[in-house]
């Protein structure tokens, strides 16, 4: 699966533009703060409109403005898992109620908490998770929806060392064993070279 990805958006004074195609694996935006990278994910999850442009994942049109048919496809049917900077677990959700909501199905939920080392977690509320284990639980979230691709905002960002080399390595079983594409955002140089199949920077 690829993304095909030339879109401009004006966002106040700032111009977000990006043209991009990018293959399998994980692909990482990289550069500073404020260039737009984030701004980028929300439009190819339909939670932000470009200007102009075009997005295409795996072969399918997710957004095409006039010149590309106009096509923008509700982020419902995009299939995208979006996991943010910050978990946003529900906190009056049980974590074996967050991993459910909006699951295609319970079926997979064994083996998901068995791969990413949260299985012991289930009955524990969001509040009593460290970082990490929230981090895994909402990843864990976005792959029961059964997702096409998955988007990383900045996942590791508020973690400590520890915490965040355990989301590090369930990062790199989602790219490596699942196989799920995968386009993530950083500005950290160590993890985009570490993460990123491709990287693009911005």
């Amino acid at each position: 699966m690829s993304f095909d990805i030339d879109v401009v958006r004006r966002l106040g004074d700032t111009r977000v533009a990006l043209a991009a195609r990018v293959g399998e694996g994980a692909t990482v935006l990289f550069g500073r703060s404020g260039v737009g990278k984030t701004s980028v994910l929300n439009m190819v999850a339909g939670l932000l409109r470009p200007d102009t442009g075009r997005i295409v994942v795996g072969g399918e049109t997710l957004f095409g403005d006039s010149d590309w048919g106009g096509i923008d496809l509700p982020p419902e049917r995009r299939r995208a898992g979006y996991v943010f900077q910050a978990a946003r677990l529900f906190p009056h959700m049980r974590v074996r109620a967050n991993l459910l909501y909006g699951a295609a199905d319970d079926v997979e939920l064994t083996d998901r908490t068995a791969f990413l080392g949260i299985a012991h977690l289930l009955d524990r509320w969001p509040r009593s998770l460290s970082g990490g284990e929230a981090q895994r639980v909402a990843i864990g979230r976005a792959l029961l929806s059964n997702p096409r691709f998955l988007l990383l905002d900045e996942p590791l960002s508020s973690l400590d060392h520890a915490r965040r080399e355990e989301v590090m390595q369930a990062i790199e079983h989602v790219r490596d064993v699942l196989k799920l594409p995968i386009l993530m955002v950083t500005h950290d140089p160590e993890e985009a070279e570490r993460i990123g199949t491709q990287i693009v920077r911005m």
